[in-house]
Parts: C-alpha cells; sequence; structure tokens
C-alpha cells in the first residue's frame, strides 16, 4: 500500500450508547453512559493494535458530545473532522439486553447529530489520505448523510483506498425494510471488504444457510474478501476460492455482545493492513479469523466498547 498518513479512516455513527447496569435501590432500572457507534468501536480496536485512525462525523455541542470527543481522543482516534454541532443534539441509543447476550435497540436519533453532516464539513484530505475507509449502513438511512457516505466512498477510492463495509443492519433506524436492504447492496457492491452477520445474511438473502447465503451475496459483491460471523457458531472467510471456518471462543463469562462484531472487523481490517490482500492462503484466513474471535469473546465480557477494548497481549494470552 502507498505511504498515507492514516491505517483507516471511518465516517458514521457516534453516540451514547445507554446500557443497563443493575437496578437502583428503588428498583429502577440503572443506566450507563457508554461511548458508540460501531464506526469508533473498530477505530478504537484498531488504535489499540497500534493503527493511525480518524473519525469523520457530528456530535451535538453538548454534554455528551464533549464526552464522545473526550473519549475518541483518550483511545489515540484522531477527531480533525469531528463537527461539534449546537443546532442538533448527540444521537442516542437505549441498549436493552436480552438472554443470551443478545441486544434490542431504541434510538433517539429525529434528527440526531450523526445524520446532519454535510458535505462541505468533510475534510477531503482525511479520505485521500487512508489505506482503508470504512462505512456501515447507518450513515445511509437519510438522503443527507446518504449523499455525504456516497461522495467519501467515491473520494477515498479515487485515492486508491480499499473500501470495507459492515452493513450493521438497525432495523429500527429504517423507513422500511425494503429500503434498508437496498443500501446495504449499494454497500455490498462497492466494497473490497464486506463483514456480515448471519442474520443479516438471512435478512438479505432469504437463506438460513451462510454459504449458500454468502455465495448469493459474492454474485452481486465487488469484495475480494467477505468475512461471516455467526456469533457463538464462529466465523468464515471466503476468498477467492478458499472457504475457512474457526469455531468461536464461547466464554461462560460474557456479559453482552455490544462491540463484538465491531471487534471482529477491526482485527480482520489490522490483518488485511498488515499483510495485504492479494495471495491469501488458508493458513493467513485461519489466522485472521482465530485473532478475531478471540478478540469479539474478550470485548462480550465488558461493559460497553469503545473505552474497554482488548489490547493485542491481551488476545494472544487467550489464543
Amino acid at each position: 500500500m502507498h505511504r498515507k498518513k492514516f491505517d483507516v479512516v471511518s465516517l458514521g455513527e457516534l453516540l451514547i450508547d445507554f446500557t443497563e447496569h443493575g437496578t437502583s435501590a428503588q428498583g429502577n432500572p440503572v443506566l450507563e453512559v457508554n461511548p458508540g457507534g460501531a464506526p469508533c468501536n473498530v477505530l478504537a480496536m484498531l488504535a489499540r493494535l497500534g493503527k493511525k485512525t480518524a473519525f469523520i462525523g457530528k456530535v451535538g455541542d453538548d454534554m455528551f458530545g464533549r464526552l464522545l470527543k473526550s473519549a475518541l481522543l483518550e483511545q489515540g482516534i484522531c477527531t480533525d473532522n469531528l463537527v461539534m454541532d449546537r443546532a442538533v443534539p448527540t444521537t442516542l441509543a437505549f441498549v436493552h439486553t436480552l438472554s443470551g447476550g443478545d441486544r434490542e435497540f431504541s434510538f433517539y436519533r429525529n434528527p440526531g447529530a450523526d445524520v446532519m453532516l454535510r458535505r462541505e464539513e468533510v475534510k477531503e484530505k482525511l479520505l485521500a489520505d487512508t489505506k482503508i475507509f470504512h462505512f456501515g449502513t447507518l450513515s445511509m438511512t437519510e438522503k443527507g448523510i446518504e449523499d455525504v457516505t456516497k461522495e467519501a466512498i467515491t473520494l477515498a477510492k479515487k485515492s486508491g483506498a480499499l473500501l470495507s463495509f459492515d452493513p450493521n443492519l438497525r432495523l429500527p433506524l429504517w423507513d422500511t425494510q425494503k429500503h434498508a436492504a437496498e443500501k446495504m447492496w449499494d454497500g455490498i457492491r462497492v466494497c473490497d471488504i464486506l463483514k456480515i452477520s448471519d442474520n443479516e445474511i438471512e435478512f438479505l438473502t432469504g437463506l438460513s444457510d451462510i454459504d449458500a447465503g454468502i455465495e448469493k451475496i459474492r454474485k452481486e459483491s465487488s469484495a475480494t474478501l467477505v468475512l461471516a460471523t455467526m456469533g457463538k457458531g464462529g466465523s468464515k472467510a471466503y476468498f477467492g476460492d478458499l472457504k475457512v471456518f474457526v469455531p468461536a471462543n464461547v466464554r461462560s463469562d460474557t456479559i453482552e455482545t455490544t462491540g463484538a462484531g465491531d471487534t471482529f472487523m477491526a482485527c480482520s481490517l489490522n490483518y488485511v493492513l498488515e499483510h495485504g490482500l492479494s495471495n491469501l492462503s488458508e493458513n493467513d484466513l485461519r489466522e485472521l479469523l482465530r485473532f478475531a474471535n478471540a478478540a469479539a469473546a474478550l470485548i462480550t465480557t465488558r461493559k460497553g466498547a469503545l473505552r474497554v477494548m482488548p489490547t493485542k497481549e491481551e488476545v494472544l494470552k487467550l489464543l
């Protein structure tokens, strides 16, 4: 890869996750304020692995926005293109943990600052100076931010950056399921690296069989590397004619699954940064999946994600 300042730049949502943290003396649920948002979770893990990262997005110029900016700086993520806006509030998400660790979300985002980022607020030099540009679909839910995202994709690709895509489907944020699927396919068709979960594969293809679903997706995708995550069922990597499966590191001390997919994504991008995206062998893919699975397992034992990503040493110790 060409010599560039940043390893990964991402654009999208930066928000507050209110997560359950026990009950009060009165029996009311206690909610903890956690910095969140999939793109920045990815950047935080990459920063833990020693990579240079930057974020493009918008938060409110309020107590939550200032907390989020501080959290990014604390993690070593460049905030030169984090816009603070007094006119709109920081986006909020309330996370309810279900039995087994899965989650359901309630969003306060009508509007939220993350969807109010405008084209003229994006610093093009960041997109020209990154090896990988990472994005998802939450920055495509509304026309304005969708246009900004598509322009960023165009600029990053023009500069020679690899495009990394994680749909990160959150149906409560979409007007229709059809609209969500359309935007997911848009990302799939342009990306070089795709990470997609089992439920997203079934949502898009109607197929519960992972291999069959991925085969259908790859016929539409430009991705060189496709990664399928299946929670406790492990993960799979598809590269050329190769297909590799690695079981999950199932933990008895799992608290919640927040950030597991983002941690997996970050570790996968880290592997690409260190080994490239050509001539990957079966052993390479297995090594990638083993490390990513282990890191994802570790984050499920912690509350939140962005501030508590595991170190490389912790992952290697687990392995």
